[in-house]
């Protein structure tokens, strides 16, 4: 990979991160606001069920956020856009598509149908 495209997917990963880490931090201003009071029982359970529904795509962006990280790395030690498993070019559109992979798109799909199999 040429320098000028590992400049390009560090921006990319960097503008991921950047993007999750202020919606991280609006949710817990909004949730540390104290606007809670609700006397109704109906309206309190929509926003508890709200609440939880944000926390649980915040923990899915924390666990993309150690992907980034990853990625980053990856960059500093040359070793983006190389498959973990094969060791081949991981191609062009699938870095463009999820920048966090570590894998080509034919071993992630091995992996997914072993895992299937396993649980299935």
């Amino acid at each position: 990979m040429t320098d000028e495209q590992l400049a390009y997917f560090r921006k990319k990963l960097e503008d991921m991160r950047n993007e999750l880490l202020s919606e991280a931090h609006k949710t817990i201003s909004e949730m540390t606001d104290g606007g809670g009071n609700f006397p109704d029982p109906t309206d309190r359970a929509s926003a508890e069920s709200d609440r939880n529904f944000e926390l649980r795509i915040r923990d899915r962006e924390r666990k993309l956020l150690s992907k980034i990280t990853e990625a980053i790395e990856r960059i500093d030690e040359e070793s983006y856009g190389v498959c973990d498993a094969c060791g081949e070019d991981i191609g062009k559109a699938r870095l463009e598509a999820r920048p966090v992979t570590a894998m080509c798109i034919d071993c992630k799909t091995k992996q997914e149908d072993f895992e299937k199999a396993q649980t299935g």
